[in-house]
C-alpha cells in the first residue's frame, strides 16, 4: 500500500477513536450533571420548607399577639359595658324617682292653683289680694305706711268724690293717687277652653272690662283732687292681665292715657314705687344736712360764748396777779416789819407763822386774741356773742 493510502487510514482510525472518545466523556459528563441538579432541587426544597416552617411560625407568634391584645380589648369592652347598663340602670331609677317627684309636685301645683282660682272667682277677695300686693310693693319700695302713703282715705273735692286705695303723698305736697283693679273672671275662661275662637271672645271681652275699670275710674276724678298730677294709676295684679288686653288693642294704653289714666302692673308699679322712694331718700339726706348745718352754728355760737368768758376770766387772774405782786412789797415793808418790831419788845406771838416768806405771784396768763380763732372762709360763721356784763 503506498504511504498516502496508510496516512488516510490512520487519520480515519484517529477520527472514529477521538469521536468515540467524545461521545464517552459527553456520556459521563451528563450523568453528573443529572446527580448534582437533583441535590440542588432536594437543598432548595429544603430551604423552602425551612422557609416556610419558620414564616409560619411567626405568622403564629404575631398572630398569638394580636389575639391575645384582642382578649383585652374584648375584656375591657365588656366591663365598660357592664359599668354602662349599670349607670343606665341607676340613671333610669333617678328618673323614674324624679318624674314621680314633678309628678307629685304638679299635681300639688294643679289643686292650689285651682285653689287659687277658686279664691280668685270672688271679687271682693281679688280686690283684698290687689290691695294686699300694692301695699306689700309700697313697704317694699321703703314707704311707710300713714308717713309717705295711706290707705282708703276719702277725698272728696267739689268736682270729684271717691275713696282711692292708695294715696302716695309725694315730696313736695302732691298727692299720687292709685287704686287697684282685678278683672279675672273672663281673663280665666278664656285660659280653660280648647276653642281658639272661643278663646279669643273672651280675651276681647276681658279687654272690655278692664276698659271698663278704665272709664269708672276717670269718672272718679281723682287726678282733678287738689295737689294731685293730672292722671290717676290703674293697678293690675298680673301682667298678663295687662299683656292680653294690649294684644287685642294696641292702642290700649294709649286710650286709657287720653282719659288721665296711667295702667301700672307689679313691674312697672315697683319702678314707680322705688323712684318716689329714692326721691324721699335724697329729700331726708337734704333734710339732715340742713340740721347739720343748725347744729353747728349753734356749736360755733356756744364756742364763742366760751371762747369769750375765758378770755374774761384770763383777764381777770392777771388783774389778780398784778395786785397780789403791788401787795407783796407793801406788806413786807409795812405789816410784817412792825410785827417783827413788835416781836422783839417781848410779845408773845408765833413767829414760825411770822417767818414763812410770801409765795411769788402766779404767772401771767397768755392773753387769747381773738386772730387766734380764724377759720377757713368755708366754715360755718357763728353768732358773734358779746361780753356779758
Amino acid at each position: 500500500m503506498s504511504s498516502t493510502v496508510v496516512a488516510i487510514l490512520t487519520l480515519a482510525i484517529g477520527l472514529l477513536i477521538g469521536i468515540a472518545l467524545g461521545y464517552l466523556i459527553a456520556g459521563r459528563r451528563t450523568t453528573t450533571d443529572g446527580t448534582s441538579a437533583a441535590e440542588f432541587v432536594s437543598v432548595r426544597a429544603e430551604r423552602d420548607l425551612y422557609k416556610s416552617e419558620r414564616d409560619s411560625a411567626m405568622a403564629g407568634s404575631k398572630l398569638a399577639t394580636e389575639v391575645e391584645a384582642m382578649k383585652t380589648a374584648m375584656e375591657k369592652l365588656q366591663k365598660e359595658a357592664a359599668d354602662a347598663d349599670r349607670r343606665r340602670i341607676e340613671a333610669e331609677s333617678d328618673i323614674r324617682t324624679q318624674v314621680r317627684a314633678m309628678s307629685t309636685h304638679n299635681e300639688s301645683l294643679v289643686a292650689q292653683t285651682k285653689a287659687i282660682a277658686g279664691a280668685l272667682s270672688n271679687s271682693q277677695t281679688r280686690g283684698k289680694f290687689g290691695e294686699a300686693q300694692l301695699e306689700l310693693m309700697l313697704q317694699g319700695a321703703g314707704l311707710r305706711k300713714d308717713i309717705e302713703y295711706t290707705a282708703q282715705r276719702s277725698t272728696t273735692d267739689a268736682d270729684s268724690s271717691g275713696i282711692p286705695d292708695i294715696t302716695v303723698h309725694m315730696p313736695g305736697g302732691t298727692k299720687l293717687f292709685i287704686d287697684s283693679k282685678f278683672p279675672f273672671d273672663r281673663f280665666i275662661e278664656a285660659h280653660e277652653v280648647e276653642d281658639p275662637a272661643e278663646r279669643e271672645r273672651l280675651f276681647t271681652e276681658h279687654k272690655k272690662d278692664l276698659a271698663s275699670h278704665v272709664v269708672t275710674l276717670a269718672k272718679r276724678g281723682y287726678h282733678e283732687s287738689q295737689d294731685s298730677p293730672d292722671f290717676v294709676i290703674l293697678f293690675v295684679p298680673f301682667e298678663s292681665l295687662l299683656t292680653e288686653a294690649l294684644r287685642i288693642d294696641p292702642l290700649f294704653l294709649e286710650n286709657a292715657f287720653k282719659l288721665n289714666v296711667t295702667i301700672a302692673t307689679p313691674t312697672s308699679m315697683m319702678a314707680l314705687l322705688r323712684t318716689i322712694g329714692n326721691v324721699y331718700s335724697r329729700n331726708a339726706v337734704s333734710h339732715n344736712a340742713e340740721n347739720i348745718a343748725k347744729s353747728a352754728a349753734l356749736f360755733m355760737k356756744d364756742l364763742t360764748l366760751l371762747h369769750t368768758r375765758i378770755v374774761k376770766v384770763g383777764t381777770a387772774i392777771n388783774s389778780l396777779s398784778k395786785a397780789y405782786g403791788e401787795l407783796i412789797p407793801t406788806a413786807q415793808t409795812t405789816v410784817k416789819k412792825a410785827a417783827k418790831d413788835i416781836l422783839g419788845y417781848g410779845v408773845s406771838g408765833d413767829k414760825a407763822k411770822l417767818a414763812i416768806a410770801y409765795p411769788d405771784a402766779p404767772a401771767e396768763v397768755r392773753e387769747l386774741k381773738n386772730s387766734e380763732m380764724t377759720v377757713d372762709e368755708d366754715f360755718i360763721d357763728a353768732e358773734e356773742v358779746k361780753d356779758e356784763e
